[in-house]
């Protein structure tokens, strides 16, 4: 965890590419991760702690972790990707003891009697517990007192044998030092690798894309094994499919609302076209500071079709009661005076509002940074939207005589 100063001239990002430099120019066989705090409390209850993840589906435990050091050497050299793991995670070395079956059926020992006696000379037998206040303590038969064997040590220990006689190990059973083997991962029965990584001033779409480009040129799966990209980013395409449904059907109900209120169907069309139409600020505010379009950013744009689709009806409520009195271009620009405004104030206000969390200003202001700035790109394009576009509409569309008559 690294914990920055106040006054400073350089950024997390930067400091962590510093030092990850370092690291890896010291040649030391290390694998270091570098994350925030409040994303890794995150990722903790997400699916996966890192951004990136692709997971290699397969039958041989060996082809997957083959394929998987391809695709960690190719992630590696994406731009966007550091602290790149490709999921083999070594588990020993170990011991194997390999019993002879007829030497040990010659001498009448039984393998349970062997194995009981092999644990008691190694890491002890539980023969009960002690119980206290809090919890049972078990109490466990040790026949060596040496806590750390050499396999030496191990061969000479003494196997009993029924009628009394001891033995060394190495004559019953051939003892052996193996490589450690490599952990198996499974999903859904199915055995896979994983390789990870976190970003790296990169956006997670553009560099899963990019990822996905390079494991179809240069990776060739055999039959029966696949790619799937998971982590955050499978999370955030769900989330995406969720949060168009969201949009489209709170378009559809703010459609609804004005016509229930207008019964207009032209005038609802021309509201929800402004408010719509209202995204692209936002979209290309995040586009110019380079913000990735993530699930904060998307709520934001969400809520600026209510807040700007608001503003159109309370302009429209203005400009249909003018109607009485007014001719209608004298009631469209008496209707964008009045609301000019509260217009201006709500928009100032909010902006000036979620500014700190826009510049990324206060402990946690980078996780709700898109939405800041997607709300404020919203308010930006909202104002001539609201008083251009729509006032131009108003004028153009031509209302029936009753409605004039009586626009209540």
């Amino acid at each position: 965890m690294i914990q920055l100063k106040k006054n400073r001239s350089k950024t997390t990002n930067e400091v962590t590419d510093a030092i990850r430099a370092r690291i890896d120019a010291s040649g030391l066989p290390l694998t270091v991760d570098f994350g925030q705090v409040i994303t890794d409390m995150l990722g903790d209850l997400m699916s996966s702690v890192q951004p990136i993840e692709i997971k290699v589906f397969g039958t041989d435990q060996k082809v997957i972790e083959d394929y998987s050091r391809k695709i960690a050497g190719i992630v590696e050299k994406v731009n966007g990707t550091a602290d790149v793991f490709d999921g083999i995670v070594i588990a020993g070395p170990s011991m194997v003891v390999n019993p002879k079956l007829p030497l040990l059926a010659l001498y009448n020992i039984s393998l349970p009697d062997f194995q009981n006696q092999l644990q008691a000379n190694l890491d002890g037998n539980v023969a009960g517990n002690i119980f206290d206040n809090v919890q049972y303590t078990p109490i466990r038969l040790l026949y060596n007192e040496k806590s750390n064997q050499s396999l030496s040590d191990i061969n000479n220990s003494m196997i009993a044998l029924p009628n009394g006689t001891l033995k060394p190990l190495s004559e019953f059973a051939t003892v052996s030092v193996v490589k450690g083997s490599a952990e198996v991962n499974r999903e859904d029965l199915q055995t896979l690798g994983i390789v990870t990584a976190r970003l790296d001033n990169g956006n997670l779409g553009g560099t899963i894309q990019e990822i996905q480009n390079q494991i179809n040129q240069k990776i060739k799966l055999p039959s029966g094994y696949s790619v799937v990209y998971g982590g955050a980013y499978a999370e955030q395409q769900q989330s995406f499919k969720e949060l168009l449904i969201i949009l489209i059907v709170s378009s559809l109900l703010v459609f609804s609302v004005m016509l229930f209120l207008f019964r207009n169907v032209l005038v609802a069309l021309i509201i929800l076209f402004v408010s719509v139409l209202g995204l692209s600020g936002g979209i290309l505010l995040l586009y110019l500071t380079n913000t990735p379009l993530n699930v904060g950013s998307y709520t934001g744009l969400i809520m600026m079709v209510g807040i700007i689709g608001e503003n159109a009806i309370f302009t429209y409520l203005q400009f249909h009661e003018s109607l009485a009195t007014k001719t209608k271009e004298e009631a469209v620009i008496y209707a964008i005076s009045t609301r000019l405004r509260p217009k201006l104030m709500t928009a100032l206000g909010a902006i000036i509002a979620l500014m700190p969390l826009a510049l990324g200003i206060g402990t946690g202001a980078q996780m709700h940074q898109p939405l800041a700035i997607a709300v404020i790109g919203g308010f930006i394009v909202a104002l001539p939207l609201l008083l251009i576009v729509l006032p131009t509409l108003l004028n153009k569309i031509n209302l029936k005589q009753e409605e004039i008559n009586n626009p209540k």
